[in-house]
């Protein structure tokens, strides 16, 4: 294996046979000590996040795929918190997508003059670049299209894929009981030009409600799993 990329919570490595392997971490993005992840630096180590985070993400890319709906998943390997994955380029230096269902978060701190905190949204999709030292700033889909990131159908395949996963993420946390407010996704695309949902999808990288509560990643796993 060779080693190709390290992540804030994951390390990439490429495989002989074409495909990357993704080495889960028990890093979580954060600020003092606090997860929060919209943050775009790592603020706190949770034992065992790592393993709960790819049984989540194998748990999601299965049902995901069955849907019929394009991944970059392969296969996995809890023994060593490690998933093979399909390659895929990513779109640019790096894309997050936000698909939001209440009104929380960075959200609220921008727009908060228009709307009250936890307010329904109708699956609002947003996508920022990925780049910490200007904060993950905001693009839109003119943006995106007049600098090249991705084309117009690229987008709305973005939009729509992302609403459509993001439903069935939050029907199934329905089921348990638990409320989904928002979740982040990344994307890259194949050697024709598809798109495909890459990274994990994984209790870090949603913020999940219950009974009006807030639910930390460890303890949605452990409610999730059990």
């Amino acid at each position: 294996m060779n080693l190709v990329y390290t992540g804030k919570t994951k390390n990439v490595y490429a495989l002989d046979n074409g495909n990357y392997l993704l080495k889960f971490k028990d890093d979580c993005t954060g600020k003092d000590g606090v997860f929060d992840p919209g943050e775009n630096s790592v603020g706190l180590t949770i034992e065992g996040v790592g393993d709960v985070n790819l049984r989540m993400s194998i748990y999601f890319f299965e049902k995901i795929n069955a849907a019929g709906i394009k991944t970059h998943y392969v296969n996995a390997d809890l023994a060593n918190t490690t998933m093979e994955v399909l390659p895929a380029k990513v779109f640019g230096k790096g894309l997050e997508v936000i698909c939001r269902m209440k009104a929380v978060g960075s959200f609220i701190r921008r727009y908060g003059d228009y709307i009250e905190s936890g307010a329904d949204l109708p699956a609002y999709v947003e996508t920022t670049f990925k780049n910490d030292a200007l904060g993950d700033p905001l693009v839109t889909k003119d943006a995106l299209v007049a600098l090249g990131v991705m084309t117009d159908k690229q987008y709305d395949d973005i939009k729509d894929m992302t609403q459509k996963i993001t439903q069935i993420v939050a029907d199934d946390l329905k089921e348990k009981g638990l409320v989904l407010y928002d979740i982040k996704f990344e994307y890259g695309y194949d050697a024709d030009g598809k798109v495909i949902l890459i990274d994990e999808i994984a209790s870090g990288n949603m913020r999940v409600y219950k009974d009006g509560k807030y639910i930390d990643p460890m303890t949605l796993s452990k409610m999730f799993f059990a």
